[in-house]
Protein backbone atom coordinates (compact mmCIF):
# COMPACT_ATOMS: atom_id res chain seq x y z
CA UNK A 1 0.00 0.00 0.00
CA UNK A 2 1.46 3.66 -0.84
CA UNK A 3 1.00 6.67 0.60
CA UNK A 4 -2.84 8.26 1.15
CA UNK A 5 -3.61 10.97 -1.87
CA UNK A 6 -5.93 12.43 0.18
CA UNK A 7 -6.14 13.17 3.79
CA UNK A 8 -8.54 14.34 5.98
CA UNK A 9 -8.56 15.69 9.61
CA UNK A 10 -11.17 16.75 13.01
CA UNK A 11 -8.56 18.96 14.22
CA UNK A 12 -10.87 18.62 18.22
CA UNK A 13 -9.38 19.33 21.28
CA UNK A 14 -7.96 22.96 21.16
CA UNK A 15 -10.17 24.45 23.80
CA UNK A 16 -9.88 21.64 26.19
CA UNK A 17 -6.44 21.27 25.84
CA UNK A 18 -5.81 25.02 26.95
CA UNK A 19 -7.92 24.98 29.98
CA UNK A 20 -6.10 21.72 31.34
CA UNK A 21 -3.41 24.07 31.20
CA UNK A 22 -4.76 27.36 33.08
CA UNK A 23 -5.11 29.08 29.49
CA UNK A 24 -8.17 30.28 27.48
CA UNK A 25 -9.72 28.37 24.78
CA UNK A 26 -8.88 31.05 22.65
CA UNK A 27 -4.87 30.22 23.17
CA UNK A 28 -5.48 26.46 22.47
CA UNK A 29 -6.99 27.41 18.81
CA UNK A 30 -3.45 30.07 18.79
CA UNK A 31 -1.93 26.47 18.92
CA UNK A 32 -3.44 24.49 17.04
CA UNK A 33 -3.12 27.19 14.06
CA UNK A 34 0.59 26.22 14.42
CA UNK A 35 -0.01 22.85 14.67
CA UNK A 36 -2.13 23.06 11.22
CA UNK A 37 1.54 24.68 9.69
CA UNK A 38 3.19 21.65 11.15
CA UNK A 39 1.36 19.03 9.20
CA UNK A 40 0.39 20.91 6.14
CA UNK A 41 4.50 20.94 5.68
CA UNK A 42 4.73 17.65 6.91
CA UNK A 43 2.47 16.55 4.14
CA UNK A 44 3.95 18.52 1.51
CA UNK A 45 7.29 16.32 2.58
CA UNK A 46 5.61 13.11 2.12
CA UNK A 47 3.86 14.00 -0.88
CA UNK A 48 0.08 13.73 -0.09
CA UNK A 49 -1.87 15.77 -2.75
CA UNK A 50 -4.76 16.61 -0.69
CA UNK A 51 -5.39 17.33 2.62
CA UNK A 52 -8.90 18.54 4.26
CA UNK A 53 -9.11 20.30 7.55
CA UNK A 54 -12.21 20.82 9.72
CA UNK A 55 -12.14 24.25 10.61
CA UNK A 56 -15.39 25.45 11.66
CA UNK A 57 -18.63 23.08 11.59
CA UNK A 58 -22.34 24.48 10.43
CA UNK A 59 -23.10 23.40 14.44
CA UNK A 60 -20.33 25.25 16.04
CA UNK A 61 -22.15 28.75 15.93
CA UNK A 62 -23.52 27.70 18.77
CA UNK A 63 -20.58 28.38 20.91
CA UNK A 64 -19.87 31.48 22.84
CA UNK A 65 -19.98 34.37 20.12
CA UNK A 66 -16.48 35.49 21.55
CA UNK A 67 -14.92 32.50 20.57
CA UNK A 68 -16.49 32.41 17.44
CA UNK A 69 -15.67 35.96 16.54
CA UNK A 70 -11.50 35.00 17.54
CA UNK A 71 -11.63 31.94 15.10
CA UNK A 72 -12.54 33.98 12.00
CA UNK A 73 -10.01 36.64 13.12
CA UNK A 74 -7.60 34.61 13.87
CA UNK A 75 -7.81 32.80 10.39
CA UNK A 76 -8.56 36.42 8.49
CA UNK A 77 -4.97 37.35 10.06
CA UNK A 78 -3.16 34.25 9.20
CA UNK A 79 -3.83 34.84 5.50
CA UNK A 80 -3.11 38.53 5.98
CA UNK A 81 0.17 37.77 7.25
CA UNK A 82 1.47 34.93 5.67
CA UNK A 83 -0.22 35.37 1.79
CA UNK A 84 3.16 35.31 0.20
CA UNK A 85 4.56 32.31 2.47
CA UNK A 86 1.81 30.12 1.65
CA UNK A 87 2.10 30.73 -2.29
CA UNK A 88 6.15 30.11 -1.93
CA UNK A 89 5.03 27.00 -0.16
CA UNK A 90 3.18 25.87 -3.77
CA UNK A 91 0.02 25.50 -1.47
CA UNK A 92 -3.39 26.00 -3.00
CA UNK A 93 -6.07 26.66 -0.72
CA UNK A 94 -10.01 25.91 -1.38
CA UNK A 95 -12.87 27.01 1.58
CA UNK A 96 -15.62 24.58 1.36
CA UNK A 97 -18.94 25.37 3.02
CA UNK A 98 -21.28 27.85 3.63
CA UNK A 99 -19.53 31.15 2.89
CA UNK A 100 -22.81 33.10 2.67
CA UNK A 101 -22.83 33.40 6.49
CA UNK A 102 -19.29 33.90 7.25
CA UNK A 103 -18.41 38.02 8.16
CA UNK A 104 -18.02 39.96 4.32
CA UNK A 105 -14.44 41.02 5.55
CA UNK A 106 -13.77 37.34 6.16
CA UNK A 107 -15.04 36.52 3.23
CA UNK A 108 -13.13 38.61 0.69
CA UNK A 109 -9.84 37.37 2.47
CA UNK A 110 -10.63 34.25 1.66
CA UNK A 111 -11.74 34.82 -2.48
CA UNK A 112 -8.16 36.52 -1.96
CA UNK A 113 -6.20 33.69 -0.57
CA UNK A 114 -8.05 31.35 -3.19
CA UNK A 115 -7.23 33.48 -6.42
CA UNK A 116 -3.66 33.65 -5.37
CA UNK A 117 -2.88 30.05 -4.90
CA UNK A 118 -5.21 28.54 -7.65
CA UNK A 119 -2.52 27.94 -9.67
CA UNK A 120 0.10 26.16 -6.61
CA UNK A 121 0.17 22.60 -7.44
CA UNK A 122 2.68 21.13 -4.18
CA UNK A 123 -0.51 20.30 -2.21
CA UNK A 124 -4.60 21.06 -2.32
CA UNK A 125 -5.64 22.17 1.22
CA UNK A 126 -9.23 22.55 1.91
CA UNK A 127 -10.49 24.37 5.15
CA UNK A 128 -13.81 23.27 5.87
CA UNK A 129 -15.47 26.52 7.13
CA UNK A 130 -19.16 26.77 8.18
CA UNK A 131 -19.38 23.03 7.02
CA UNK A 132 -21.68 20.64 7.51
CA UNK A 133 -22.00 17.29 5.44
CA UNK A 134 -25.41 16.65 4.91
CA UNK A 135 -26.43 19.88 4.14
CA UNK A 136 -23.31 19.46 1.54
CA UNK A 137 -25.30 16.22 0.35
CA UNK A 138 -28.47 18.14 0.22
CA UNK A 139 -27.55 21.49 -2.04
CA UNK A 140 -25.81 18.77 -4.53
CA UNK A 141 -28.94 17.00 -5.00
CA UNK A 142 -30.94 20.21 -5.27
CA UNK A 143 -28.44 20.87 -8.03
CA UNK A 144 -28.86 17.84 -9.51
CA UNK A 145 -32.07 18.54 -9.76
CA UNK A 146 -32.27 22.11 -11.17
CA UNK A 147 -29.92 21.11 -13.96
CA UNK A 148 -33.08 17.93 -14.78
CA UNK A 149 -29.50 15.82 -14.32
CA UNK A 150 -30.01 11.89 -13.70
CA UNK A 151 -29.12 10.69 -10.21
CA UNK A 152 -26.38 9.48 -10.11
CA UNK A 153 -22.92 8.72 -8.33
CA UNK A 154 -21.16 10.70 -10.73
CA UNK A 155 -23.50 13.62 -11.00
CA UNK A 156 -24.00 14.05 -7.12
CA UNK A 157 -20.45 14.48 -6.54
CA UNK A 158 -19.41 16.69 -9.00
CA UNK A 159 -22.00 19.24 -7.60
CA UNK A 160 -20.39 18.35 -3.79
CA UNK A 161 -18.08 21.30 -2.22
CA UNK A 162 -15.38 18.93 -2.22
CA UNK A 163 -15.54 18.70 -6.50
CA UNK A 164 -12.47 17.69 -7.85
CA UNK A 165 -10.89 16.17 -4.47
CA UNK A 166 -10.49 12.48 -4.75
CA UNK A 167 -12.34 10.73 -1.86
CA UNK A 168 -10.54 10.80 1.44
CA UNK A 169 -7.65 8.20 1.83
CA UNK A 170 -7.28 8.66 5.96
CA UNK A 171 -9.84 10.34 8.25
CA UNK A 172 -7.96 11.62 11.52
CA UNK A 173 -10.14 12.75 14.41
CA UNK A 174 -7.81 13.39 17.44
CA UNK A 175 -9.00 14.85 21.10
CA UNK A 176 -10.38 11.21 22.17
CA UNK A 177 -13.71 11.49 20.99
CA UNK A 178 -15.14 8.56 18.61
CA UNK A 179 -17.66 10.33 16.18
CA UNK A 180 -17.55 11.71 12.84
CA UNK A 181 -19.31 14.73 13.55
CA UNK A 182 -21.25 15.84 10.20
CA UNK A 183 -17.90 15.69 8.32
CA UNK A 184 -17.34 14.48 4.77
CA UNK A 185 -19.84 11.99 5.10
CA UNK A 186 -20.29 10.97 1.88
CA UNK A 187 -16.34 11.68 0.85
CA UNK A 188 -15.30 8.73 3.53
CA UNK A 189 -17.05 5.68 2.17
CA UNK A 190 -13.84 4.12 2.53
CA UNK A 191 -11.61 5.99 4.28
CA UNK A 192 -9.63 4.14 6.58
CA UNK A 193 -10.75 6.33 10.40
CA UNK A 194 -7.46 6.69 12.90
CA UNK A 195 -9.17 8.13 16.41
CA UNK A 196 -6.54 10.09 18.12
CA UNK A 197 -6.32 10.71 22.04
CA UNK A 198 -3.74 13.22 21.91
CA UNK A 199 -5.56 16.79 21.51
CA UNK A 200 -4.87 18.87 18.48
CA UNK A 201 -2.23 21.26 19.52
CA UNK A 202 0.03 18.07 20.26
CA UNK A 203 -0.32 16.50 17.04
CA UNK A 204 2.74 16.41 15.55
CA UNK A 205 4.63 14.60 12.84
CA UNK A 206 6.13 11.85 14.38
CA UNK A 207 1.67 10.85 15.68
CA UNK A 208 1.21 11.75 11.98
CA UNK A 209 3.57 9.00 10.73
CA UNK A 210 2.88 6.51 12.82
CA UNK A 211 -0.66 6.59 11.43
CA UNK A 212 0.48 6.42 7.56
CA UNK A 213 3.11 3.44 7.87
CA UNK A 214 -0.09 1.82 9.77
CA UNK A 215 -1.79 2.87 6.21
CA UNK A 216 0.54 0.87 4.24
CA UNK A 217 0.21 -2.04 5.89
CA UNK A 218 -3.84 -2.26 5.11
CA UNK A 219 -5.39 -3.93 2.28
CA UNK A 220 -7.65 -2.32 1.04
CA UNK A 221 -10.59 -4.04 -0.76
CA UNK A 222 -13.53 -1.81 -1.54
CA UNK A 223 -15.84 -4.55 -1.64
CA UNK A 224 -13.61 -7.09 -2.81
CA UNK A 225 -11.79 -10.56 -1.41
Amino acid sequence: MSLPNHVAIIMDGNGRWALQRGKSRNYGHQCGLKAIEKIVDYSIKKKISYLTLFTFSSENWKRPKKEVNFLFKLLENYFRKNILKVIRNGIKVKIIGNKFSLPSHLRKTIKIAENKTRKNNKISVQLALNYGSKQEIINSMKIVNKKKQKITLKNIEKNLFTSGFPDTDILIRTGGQKRLSNFLLWQIAYAEIFFIKKMWPDFNNNDFQKILNKFKKIKRNFGKV
